[in-house]
């Protein structure tokens, strides 16, 4: 299909407000995104115009932006914008949504700290215990020196 697929980086504006639907999670806040452009006659870097944008989350990124973001946090969100326009009480307006697919801090303004989110609940299949964790390691003497095995023919 034809979307409008975005990244945007900017500021978390408001706080998420997280709501349990029927269909899931949902989540959703206000991005500031302001330009800044190097102003030649300053010699500065000068702020721009700010585009607020309403982001979208679903699911389990719902839940994870609602515990993970806090008003003025600086975010990467990429996902589908949707642009409408309506007239309500005779005022037309016009409002840009990004519907998230992705959301996470701006590592060129800070540090962060990962946690894995929680496990699924009892009922879901754990395949965990069933998959051992691969050897990595390289065993010693291997690797350097030595050439691949040829490949076998099979007829």
């Amino acid at each position: 299909m034809n979307e409008t697929i975005v990244c945007v980086v900017g500021n978390v504006a408001t706080q998420p407000v997280y709501r349990e639907l029927a269909a899931g999670p949902s989540a959703r806040f206000r991005l500031a995104v302001t330009q800044r452009y190097w102003d030649r006659e300053k010699s500065a870097w000068t702020d721009g115009h700010t585009n607020f944008f309403t982001v979208w989350a679903n699911r389990q990124l719902a839940t994870n932006a609602a515990a993970s973001l806090n008003v003025g946090d600086p975010v990467v969100v990429q996902g589908r914008l949707k642009v409408r326009s309506d007239v309500r009480e005779g005022q037309s307006w016009t409002s840009a949504d990004i519907d998230a697919v992705a959301i996470g801090h701006d590592l060129a303004r800070g540090t962060a700290m990962f946690r894995r989110g929680q496990k699924p609940e009892a009922g879901a299949a754990d395949t965990s215990a069933a998959q051992p964790e691969p050897n990595w390691e390289t065993p010693v003497g291997d690797g350097a020196g030595q050439q691949e095995p040829e490949p076998v023919a099979v007829t």
